[in-house]
């Protein structure tokens, strides 16, 4: 099914001669010892949008981690990796708007690929964030950079919800489009949110309680889904909220994790009393006593140890739900997966969404590491790069990157016919 888009992409125009930005986010794992990247997932994301940018002159935006951070370093590690990866050299400029990125800028040849230095190493990319659009586009980092282009490409889904200068301030001023990678992702998404066919499941875990909350809350009031399937963090907020305390240790945790804690139990209580029969609650779980796996019926609880993963019967109950699901939605791990003892309910959930006869999404870097390592990207439809960008989407909340690209396509269209 087409949908009609209210942004460009790459198709929209003949790139080809020309100076493209090309702001992508490669923000990636990094031994702060060594310096050495220690995952380039997210930089093979962006291969294809450079490739097909191969007849044109391409300057890379970028940023990795944020000030006070260990890794929080030059891009010069990922310039040499996307060097590997095309089989060509490219080359790391040490500044991201002076002298020296401006003349490296003019002295490219077509098909030259530059890395410009991290855009978070300049305070106005935080100190502006959020600012309006005319305001961004008058930076050092816009107004520097945009008379020596032609066209920005937007391809940083992952940042999506996120309102930089160099994220969006060149919407103003240069046409702006859509990379593949931010290309798909919305069409994916759009196409799952209106999915006709039911059944719809929403499988909600991990830690991030508060974002998930949100999410169900705005699924079941829109009707997006028929169900919500509680597991890891999301499933104890709404244990507790149903007059079930898992326990001090998980209880205690939760408390730190999320803020304003009781403000969200509460909205776990209204969500379970508006929509009964909707949000599925576990019905055991796993208790980690100290490395081993101690699974207990929820009626068992509260219990001396914290909860690490659902339990068999639960698993079973959600695969069932699963199968007979035409559209999954899955953000967050439903245990502490990383520890193999508590892999199962993660591992059996994902497995099975990747056997089941339903167009599905996952999202979130944990279950995205997941994905990968259990060998199942290729036998889900979308896995999204998004972990913020992605939850407040399914949240129903504009996403400041695609409000910018809608911006961009509305000032420049007259100017493309």
């Amino acid at each position: 099914m087409l949908m009609a888009r209210d942004f460009f992409t790459m198709d929209d125009f003949d790139l080809s001669g020309r100076t493209v930005l090309l702001r992508v986010d490669i923000n990636s794992p990094i031994d702060p010892a060594t310096g050495e990247l220690l995952n380039d997932a997210r930089i093979r994301e962006h291969l294809t949008t450079i490739r097909e940018l191969r007849g044109s002159k391409v300057v890379l935006l970028a940023h990795q981690s944020r000030p006070g951070k260990d890794d929080f370093t030059t891009l010069e590690v990922h310039a040499d990796r996307i060097g590997a990866l095309l089989g060509r050299p490219v080359q790391y400029v040490p500044s991201l708007f002076g002298r020296p990125a401006i003349d490296a800028i003019d002295a490219m040849h077509l098909g030259d690929v530059i890395v410009l230095e991290n855009t978070r190493f300049y305070s106005e990319e935080d100190a502006l964030a959020d600012a309006k659009l005319e305001k961004m586009a008058k930076t050092h980092i816009v107004s520097r950079l945009a008379p020596h282009a032609d066209y920005f490409v937007l391809d940083a889904f992952a940042a999506a919800h996120r309102a930089q200068p160099s994220l969006v301030g060149f919407c103003e001023v240069l046409p702006s489009l859509a990379g593949r990678v931010m290309e798909r992702e919305l069409t994916m998404l759009a196409q799952a949110v209106q999915q006709p066919e039911r059944p719809k499941i929403a499988l909600l875990g991990g830690v991030k309680a508060d974002d998930s909350i949100a999410v169900a809350r705005h699924m079941l009031e829109k009707d997006l889904v028929d169900s919500v399937l509680t597991s890891g963090g999301v499933a104890n907020l709404f244990l507790d909220a149903a007059g079930i305390d898992p326990g001090k240790p998980t209880t205690d945790f939760m408390r730190r994790e999320v803020e304003d804690y009781e403000a969200h139990r509460a909205m776990c209580k209204e969500l379970l009393a508006r929509f009964p029969g909707r949000i599925f609650r576990p019905t055991d779980v796993v208790l980690d006593d100290e490395g081993t796996r101690r699974p207990v019926p929820v009626s068992a609880l509260p219990a001396k140890w914290p909860v690490y993963d659902i339990g068999l019967d639960t698993i079973a109950h959600y695969v069932e739900e699963i199968r007979r699901a035409k559209t999954i939605f899955f953000n967050g791990p439903a245990g502490v997966f990383e520890l193999e003892p508590f892999s199962v309910g993660t591992r059996e959930l994902l497995t099975a969404i990747a056997e089941a006869d339903a167009f599905s999404i996952v999202g979130g870097g944990h279950t995205v590491a997941a994905v990968e390592q259990l060998g199942l990207s290729d036998r889900i439809d979308h896995v999204s790069t998004g972990g913020g960008a992605l939850i407040n989407f399914l949240a129903g909340k504009e996403l400041p990157l695609v409000t910018a690209l809608k911006h961009s396509y509305k000032k420049f269209a007259k100017t493309n016919k």
